[in-house]
């Protein structure tokens, strides 16, 4: 029997504007975490066309319960983001276009790819999150936290659930295709086109949000292809565009931790990996706790505040 829980959220998007810079002091991992939501409305759009595809090979009913939960999971993750999505294009009507584009990618993969291989993507990407979302998660004090909370909440939800799960792509592939060398050897290819879709969504947030809103190029995220385009822009005879700045997310994280993360996004694509015996964020344990006692977890870092503000008043 799976123990993941199917939780609804509504973050208001449809109620104030949404800033593209969400996280003013962070305008690289703002733009990053845009793109991400952008990549989220495609990729579970694909693992629901797959999961369907899927159930009808799937013979374990353990197995059976552990994949419509997490395509339920992930439904709702969709289309949260679609709401968050929406707000941006509602100020840069532009963003349909790149938004477009990046589910056509999805789709396009769902359309002329076995489902062997959509499985192996699914598991081989949903392997690298809880390391990677850790190192996030574990710095929420700079990443999440001065930020727009409906954005920040969005995205920490989002996280931990992701940890919540992080075994069950793997869970479904072994059931279904039951190859890890398999998984192993497509894991170029299916990186190679994870990369491709942010590219998509970066390049639409450059041509689409003014630099005044965004701050920095947000090519940002692709680290040395970034700095490259910096240096070709400096050059006389080059007719490369200025997008805005170079920045890292990450610049101030502790170099220990990113290579920690970097080692764990590795070994997960490593035959025989348990996502299981991942180390987890503190911060997960924390929000689901918080969750169960009926905390508003829609506004994490603001719904204490309201509530103080609330007893206060009360007692005047």
């Amino acid at each position: 029997m799976t123990d993941l829980i199917v939780r609804k959220m509504r973050f208001a998007f449809a109620d104030h504007r949404v800033p593209f810079l969400w996280n003013e002091t962070n305008p690289a991992f703002s733009s990053m975490a845009n793109a991400v939501s952008f990549l989220a409305i495609a990729f579970e759009k694909m693992i629901g066309h797959m999961i369907t595809e899927a159930m009808p090979l799937i013979t374990d009913p353990e197995v059976a319960e552990e994949a419509q939960a997490f395509v339920r999971q992930e439904g709702q993750h969709a289309m949260a983001h679609r709401q968050h999505a929406k707000g941006l294009i509602k100020t840069y009507p532009g963003l349909k276009e790149t938004l477009d584009e990046v589910i056509k990618a999805f789709d396009d993969l769902t359309a002329e790819t076995p489902l062997k291989y959509r499985l192996a993507y699914t598991a081989d990407l949903e392997a690298t999150f809880t390391p990677v979302f850790k190192l996030m998660l574990d710095h929420d004090d700079t990443l999440f936290a001065p930020g727009d909370d409906r954005v920040a909440s969005l995205f920490l939800w989002h996280f931990v659930e992701e940890v919540e799960h992080r075994s069950s792509a793997l869970i479904i592939y072994d059931a279904v295709a039951d190859d890890p060398w398999y998984r192993m050897r497509v894991a170029p290819s299916i990186f190679k086109h994870v990369w491709a879709v942010l590219k998509v969504a970066c390049d639409g947030f450059n041509k689409h949000v003014p630099l005044e809103e965004r701050q920095i190029d947000a090519m940002s995220m692709f680290g040395m292809q970034a700095r490259k385009k910096a240096l070709l822009q400096k050059l006389p005879f080059t007719k490369t565009p200025y997008d805005g700045p170079v920045e890292n997310a990450f610049a101030h994280l502790p170099v220990r931790e990113m290579l920690t993360a970097l080692a764990g996004v590795v070994r997960s694509q490593v035959p025989g990996h348990n996502p299981a015996h991942e180390k987890l964020p503190a911060l997960a344990d924390e929000w689901f706790r918080r969750y169960e006692d009926g905390y508003e977890v829609t506004q994490w870092y603001t719904a204490g505040e309201a509530t103080e503000q609330k007893a206060s008043a009360a007692n005047v």
